[in-house]
């Protein structure tokens, strides 16, 4: 009888046992179910945000690109300065080293191009008047590129003196390595040879493409036949027109008297050639009609 009663207890005591290894595991159960639940509202929260925020950023952007057009649209209803023509002077020259009666050799072929950007402040258009509006305060040249390179030579950009313009002289002094300040002015008398403007824009921006070393050392034994310092050398020497091809494009910035800023980019083609003529025959004058628009975006 005894025993029985041990034995009883030892069975009730690892039922009991049994049953709180079942609660426990129950209340663990509990406990991590409500831990994932937590984990997953927390990742839920964090996604809602991170939605809401793609969501409002998109808005915000549309809505600040939408405030930036109707900004630039406001700023541009008019078209203050433009270009509505450019001028092309294209010819050759070359630097010799010796002269013989069997021989001669040109040290230095190169082409040239003088280039007049006309800009226009559309005061015929609308009143005779010079404003603050109309006016250049600070004008320059930026962003300058090559966009195609010639074949032969080496090519670099230039300010040049309105006064040598169709000349052949190269003054390096002037050569654009980055840009190309303008100072501007309204009295009569200024100094062409430096960059300057009339704040009216009655004078063109002028530069000159020049590429030099076309042909080096090249020696031509054919001296019975005068040689003429134009671009009828590029035959003379065996280059043709395609080899010194170039396209170049760069920025103007203008800032006129009322402190507002302009840009436009232009860019074009050497024009060695046209319907009529090229710079085979010699030299060539190209006018184009262009339609370069500046943009106020200050």
């Amino acid at each position: 009888m005894k025993k029985e009663k041990i034995n009883k207890k030892k069975v009730d005591k690892k039922e009991k046992g049994i049953k709180e290894k079942s609660e426990t595991s129950k209340k663990n159960e509990k406990i991590i179910k409500q831990i994932i639940f937590s984990i997953l509202i927390i990742m839920l929260i964090i996604i809602l945000i991170f939605l809401f925020n793609q969501v409002y950023n998109k808005l915000r952007r549309k809505k600040d690109f939408e405030n930036d057009l109707t900004s630039f649209s406001n700023k541009n209803k008019e078209t203050i300065f433009s270009i509505d023509k450019i001028i092309f002077f294209s010819s050759c020259d070359s630097k010799n080293k010796n002269t013989s009666k069997t021989n001669f050799t040109i040290e230095n072929l190169y082409a040239y191009t003088d280039i007049a950007i006309f800009l226009n402040n559309d005061v015929s258009q609308k009143s005779e008047k010079n404003t603050t509006e109309n006016t250049l305060k600070n004008v320059k040249i930026t962003n300058i590129k090559f966009t195609k390179q010639p074949e032969l030579g080496i090519g670099n950009l230039y300010y040049k003196n309105v006064n040598d313009f169709a000349k052949s002289e190269i003054n390096e002094n002037n050569k654009i390595e980055n840009e190309l300040q303008f100072e501007t002015t309204s009295t009569n008398e200024v100094d062409l040879s430096k960059p300057v403007l009339y704040n009216n824009c009655a004078n063109p921006i002028t530069l000159s493409y020049v590429n030099q070393n076309i042909k080096t050392d090249y020696t031509m034994t054919d001296t019975q036949n005068p040689i003429t310092y134009n671009g009828k050398l590029l035959k003379r020497c065996g280059v043709s027109v395609k080899a010194i091809n170039t396209s170049i494009s760069f920025d103007i910035e203008i800032e006129n008297n009322k402190n507002q800023k302009f840009r436009t980019t232009i860019y074009f083609d050497i024009p060695y050639e046209s319907e009529e003529k090229s710079i085979n025959d010699g030299s060539i004058i190209v006018e184009k009609k262009t339609n370069f628009n500046f943009y106020r975006y200050e």
